[in-house]
């Protein structure tokens, strides 16, 4: 359903968290539509991961909106600033990642973006083609549009100095390189979560300095995790990958807390706030269930929505097990005496990626065998045709003796 331009602008300012400022973004939205002139909206992203979770895609869904809404967007991956590492939101250093593993992240991440945007009407930049012209002269320019005074107004830098934790130098850099690069395009907007407003706001005055128009700086809420409390995160186990499988995105949806369902159907979905009032105010089941579906339908289709949805009605609601379960053939190597190493057992399945991780989910109580709980991560298990092993509520693979065909 198309929006007139007053719509168009209501939804595009729902969900955020501040604008800076609501007055300069309605002239700057009065000037495009008068002049048929798009906006340019900037998003920077960068690859320190090679799968995106429903989190990210919240500003990349609301860049979608103006894309919507007839404006241009302008998609930066950041394969220079991913190099440095984003300090925002972080009470220590980043690990820095080499180039190459940027640009090979980068690939599998645009191909789960263009799930979200329209590749066809995305401007995409790679600062690299602009920091790689910088000499060193022209970088210890850059560092003097700024002071130390005003990079440690941050909060995150304000913390880990007054803790005495270590802040690198190259961290006060990055910043300088965001807001360069809003430079480089000619932002009239760009977006980012609540974490990056200093980013943002230092970007605003470096196109001042430049003679430029400043941009407006819209944030957006950092989505809480399936636990409800963290942001959402790889790293914290709490994310609902938008490459994860059908069931995996319906189980994780099942999970969350009924206190984060508001920000997950305003940020996540494309329901209108009618809508979401209607859904709110059904039952905890019938609310994340509509959403389960939804989320699973943005990414996977309609087909894979249902399908998601019946293998947890039979998986969980009817304490069953899938229908179609995929097959594991144990190696002979993997066997000691006629015994499997039960971490090794749940590695080599593909249930989980590490040593580490299945032995935590062991200790935790996650892994059975025919429903057999497993604890002892020590454990040498005897395995007959046939069994099935289950890690968590949503792994499971069934057990096969000698080769396949």
């Amino acid at each position: 359903m198309g929006f007139t331009p007053d719509e168009s602008f209501e939804e595009v300012i729902r969900g955020t968290i501040t604008i800076d400022t609501v007055e300069e973004l309605q002239k700057k939205w009065q000037a495009s539509q008068s002049k048929k002139q798009p906006l340019r909206i900037k998003l920077g992203v960068d690859p320190t991961n090679p799968q995106l979770h429903v989190g990210h895609a919240v500003p990349l869904r609301k860049l979608r909106q103006f894309q919507d809404a007839g404006h241009q967007a302008v998609l930066i991956i950041g394969d220079y600033t991913a190099c440095v590492g984003d300090p925002s939101g972080r009470d220590k250093t980043r690990p820095t990642l080499t180039h190459d593993q940027v640009r090979e992240n980068a690939e599998t991440y645009l191909q789960q973006a263009w799930k979200i945007l329209d590749k066809d009407r995305t401007e995409l930049c790679w600062n690299g083609d602009w920091f790689r012209e910088m000499s060193f002269l022209d970088v210890i320019a850059l560092c003097g549009r700024t002071t130390v005074a005003r990079q440690l107004e941050r909060d995150d830098f304000q913390k880990r100095f007054g803790s005495s934790l270590p802040i690198n130098l190259h961290e006060f850099i990055y910043p300088l390189m965001q807001a360069w690069d809003s430079v480089q395009v000619k932002a009239d907007v760009e977006l980012g979560g609540t974490d990056q407003t200093f980013n943002l706001l230092l970007g605003r005055d470096l196109m001042r300095q430049e003679g430029l128009e400043a941009q407006v700086c819209m944030t957006l809420p950092l989505l809480v995790g399936t636990d409800g409390s963290r942001k959402m995160s790889k790293t914290y186990g709490n994310s609902i990958g938008i490459t994860d499988s059908p069931e995996e995105i319906f189980g994780k949806t099942m999970s969350i807390p009924d206190e984060a369902m508001r920000d997950y159907y305003t940020l996540a979905t494309d329901l209108n706030l009618a809508e979401i009032e209607e859904k709110l105010s059904a039952s905890p089941r019938e609310c994340k269930g509509f959403l389960a579906r939804t989320l699973v339908r943005l990414y996977h289709g309609e087909v894979a929505a249902e399908a998601a949805e019946q293998h947890f009605v039979q998986v969980f609601s009817k304490g069953g097990v899938p229908d179609d379960i995929e097959e594991f053939h144990i190696p002979a190597d993997l066997f000691e005496e006629d015994k499997v190493w039960i971490v090794k057992l749940v590695v080599e399945a593909g249930l989980t990626p590490s040593n580490n991780e299945a032995r935590r989910n062991v200790q935790a109580g996650g892994v059975r065998i025919d429903d057999v709980k497993i604890e002892d991560p020590d454990a040498r298990v005897e395995v007959t045709d046939g069994m099935i092993l289950r890690v968590g509520k949503r792994k499971f693979r069934k057990l096969c003796l000698g080769t396949s065909d």
